[in-house]
């Protein structure tokens, strides 16, 4: 056996494409009986949901082809237990695909345990058998589900960390059958969008000038190696600006030296500033060598 990694970005970027799949299929399916009575769908979602799963199921894993999402993602299923009993492979990927018996108990599993699962919680619901106090069928029928739920979500979960470190059956499904997603074809290349990367550049751009620079060098500086702040013509400088300052302001009572556009507006925008020196609050402003201005600072 040739030993093969499939991306297991691949096969969980192919299982969200199905989902969004479906959902755009009931959007559509839903809009037919926009004309119908308000809330007559709302009883048969389950049936509609189910509906919509086996026609995908019938028109993609049936006949051998792969669903919307693992088409995209160049992904197919593969029967496992007969490459595990092959020897030799040229590349890996080859293998036959899903026996009628495997795709028979995927479309019982994948469209009938959810369509059964969904109709229980709903009946146990309605029924209130988790309301009753008293030790009945509903109540013991209510606490045999959650134990079922919680069950299936433990083992999935540790599917799950099996999926991670060695990349096969990305489900309890696929494992429990042992059809595993392959490539399709070995020369096609992912196709990356930047769509999400793109999202986050213009939030970065849009919180970075409400971001106060200074503040955060001052936070740093304990832990920076560079000591040159202290020196005499880090001082002078304005340290919002990092300026000569043209028209020079005293922060008072610490009496650092700051531009008066700078410190003016921070005082006007945060009533609590603090100087960025030595984190006093200021309370005033005077200019240097002449007289205290005091509007900006109590406002």
């Amino acid at each position: 056996m040739i030993p093969i990694s499939i991306s297991r970005v691949n096969q969980f970027d192919a299982a969200r494409l199905d989902v969004e799949m479906s959902a755009m299929l009931k959007e559509q399916l839903v809009k037919v009986f926009s004309l119908m009575k308000p809330g007559i769908l709302f009883q048969y979602e389950p049936e509609l949901d189910a509906f919509l799963e086996f026609l995908i199921w019938r028109f993609s894993i049936w006949v051998d082809k792969p669903t919307p999402g693992n088409a995209l993602m160049n992904l197919r299923y593969r029967d496992e237990r007969v490459m595990e009993a092959r020897g030799k492979v040229r590349t890996g990927l080859e293998g036959p695909g899903l026996t009628p018996a495997q795709k028979l108990w995927y479309c019982i599993a994948t469209v009938g345990g959810q369509y059964i699962w969904t109709r229980l919680q709903s009946f146990s619901a309605f029924r209130r058998w988790g309301d009753s106090e008293q030790r009945t069928l509903g109540q013991r029928a209510w606490l045999l589900l959650q134990h079922v739920e919680g069950i299936y979500k433990a083992a999935s979960f540790g599917n799950l960390l099996i999926f991670l470190l060695t990349g096969k059956y990305r489900s309890l499904i696929e494992r429990s059958l042992r059809a595993r997603l392959v490539y399709g074809s070995p020369n096609m290349n992912r196709a990356v969008s930047f769509e999400y990367m793109n999202r986050q550049l213009e939030m970065l751009l849009l919180l970075l000038p409400l971001l106060n620079s200074a503040s955060l060098k001052n936070l740093f500086r304990p832990f920076s190696k560079d000591k040159s702040s202290d020196s005499a013509t880090d001082e002078i400088a304005c340290p919002i600006c990092q300026g000569s300052p043209s028209i020079p302001f005293l922060a008072l009572p610490c009496r650092h030296r700051y531009c008066y556009y700078c410190l003016r507006t921070r005082c006007a925008a945060s009533p609590s500033f603090r100087c960025t020196r030595c984190s006093q609050p200021v309370t005033a402003m005077q200019r240097l060598g002449g007289s205290v201005d005091e509007n900006s600072a109590k406002k």
